[in-house]
């Protein structure tokens, strides 16, 4: 897509210049609607990949099977749990079959577990789903934006076990929305039922119902996520301003609603009492069921809004209290590196693999389907070019020098500090002597330098072979310079041990 596209609508113009970039708000439109046709566009590849599974499966309409596995992914969910994934494949097998009802069941099973499978992703590493749209930044250049999202995911449950559920992307892709409001849609939504049912008209009603449940799934994931990200990092979620106003919100949102439900269930049955024709009666039964769904959905959203303010104290003095672990870090060049290079092949190769054989951990095996397997040996191998695919040329960007000070004024300020073989030194003579150069940052350099030594790392310059190591004291002695305060430290430089290190080395081979 080029960026005339988003301009033809509008008249000719006299002037032969370049047309101005639409406004911000007319460029958020289009935003919305190209992330609105993305969330669609993995169900549309659905039924441009089925040719290339091995079979004749053209007879399938997978995209309206992968609507349907959205829908009852969403239902199934709740607040704690998702969907079972064998349970989702076994209610899609009868719309799968009424597609091609002569093709065996073995073929219904495959193609509802290919679609489950390619909404979850389950080939890519992120499993999930990127596009590329263009927009206008605010100098009027157009510049194109990666929109990643997710229709389906695999979340952890209890006791080992895997669970569905669906992204606030999948249900947009259910109502025709994207990035709607969850509480003025869901409020107009069930304002449109209750209108419906008024006049009588309940086929209508019943979409508007299951739009307003759709909504109601929704709204109860944002407050899951929410907990779960404080259960994580209590400091990642703003519990300050905008959970206690979300909550806030939320509980009104449901006790408005919770009435207004109740209304419209009373509307509801009212109207399946009253209906004659079989085809009414039924189709209240099914909004009767929809409604009572949605108020369940509620009263179990209000109790997990009264919970997660004490979740929410459990979980700080949990974090906040937590003692911290005792195991200390691995210093892989003096504890490994160091060590081995001057060693021969013969002598390190029996340390690195008793070193990688406990580092790496534990490798769950992979398991094989006797399905998979077959259709694997069965499958004709693809015939490759001989030199192989062709490797794209990586795009490398220079990383820009953002240092504020050069290498030759490191190279001044560590001449300047090598006390090797004099007296240590105050920091407020180091700092005139550093002056009298006429740089005015090689005393900042000098001080950083001085300050950074007041705790040096004496065991890892021990463990790395280094023979020297710069240090600073504070006597008490107050500094008195124009820039800078504190102490004045004496600074010096302190020579290892070389023959311990050399012994070391030795005693760890």
């Amino acid at each position: 897509m080029t960026s005339p596209a988003y301009t033809d609508n509008a008249a000719p113009q006299l002037s032969a210049g370049p047309r101005p970039a639409p406004g911000p708000a007319a460029d958020e439109g289009l935003s919305r609607r190209l992330r609105a046709l993305a969330c669609t566009a993995p169900l549309h590849d659905l039924d441009v990949r089925k040719a290339n599974l091995a079979g004749e499966y053209t007879v399938y309409a997978m995209a309206e099977v992968a609507l349907a596995a959205i829908d009852l992914v969403t239902l199934n969910m709740d607040f704690d749990t998702g969907a079972d994934h064998d349970q989702i494949v076994t209610r899609l097998l009868p719309r799968v079959a009424a597609q091609a009802p002569r093709r065996p069941v073995a073929e219904h099973e495959r193609v509802a577990r290919w679609v489950l499978e390619n909404l979850i992703n389950v080939g890519s590493v992120d499993r999930g789903f990127r596009a590329v749209y263009g927009t206008f930044g605010p100098d009027g250049v157009y510049v194109r934006r990666d929109y990643d999202f997710k229709l389906i995911e695999e979340v952890p449950g209890y006791g080992g076990t895997v669970y569905l559920r669906a992204t606030d992307e999948a249900v947009n892709v259910l109502v025709g929305a994207l990035d709607t409001d969850v509480t003025s849609a869901q409020i107009a939504a069930e304002v449109k039922l209750e209108v419906l049912i008024s006049r009588g008209r309940l086929a209508d009603a019943q979409l508007a119902a299951e739009q307003a449940r759709y909504r109601t799934v929704q709204y109860a994931e944002t407050l899951r996520k929410t907990l779960e990200a404080t259960r994580r990092n209590v400091r990642a979620v703003d519990w300050l301003n905008a959970v206690p106003d979300m909550i806030a919100e939320a509980l009104d949102h449901v006790a408005d609603r919770y009435r207004h439900e109740n209304a419209i269930l009373t509307n509801i049955r009212k109207a399946r009492d009253e209906a004659e024709e079989p085809e009414h009666k039924r189709r209240a039964a099914e909004l009767v069921d929809i409604v009572k769904d949605c108020i369940r959905r509620h009263t179990q959203l209000q109790s997990r809004l009264l919970e997660a303010g004490p979740l929410f104290r459990a979980e700080q003095d949990r974090q906040a209290f937590a003692t911290p672990t005792a195991r200390t870090g691995l210093d892989l060049y003096g504890q490994l590196v160091a060590p081995l290079l001057p060693l021969p092949v013969e002598q390190a190769i029996r340390v690195t693999d008793a070193f990688f054989a406990h580092g790496t951990g534990l490798r769950t095996p992979t398991s094989v389907r006797v399905g998979d397997l077959v259709d694997m040996l069965l499958t004709p191998p693809v015939e490759r070019e001989h030199l192989g695919a062709e490797m794209p040329e990586p795009d490398l960007i220079a990383t820009p020098d953002d240092s504020r000070f050069s290498e030759e004024q490191l190279a001044s300020a560590m001449e300047l500090l090598d006390l090797e073989h004099d007296a240590p030194r105050r920091l407020s003579g180091l700092l005139a002597e550093a002056r009298r150069g006429g740089d005015p940052d090689l005393a900042y350099l000098v001080a950083l330098l001085a300050v950074h030594a007041a705790s040096p790392p004496v065991g890892t310059a021990y463990r790395q072979g280094e023979q020297r190591l710069l240090f600073s004291v504070d006597d008490g002695t107050q500094l008195d310079d124009p820039e800078f305060g504190g102490a004045d430290l004496i600074v010096g430089t302190a020579l290892l041990d070389a023959a311990g290190m050399a012994a070391d080395r030795t005693e760890a081979t």
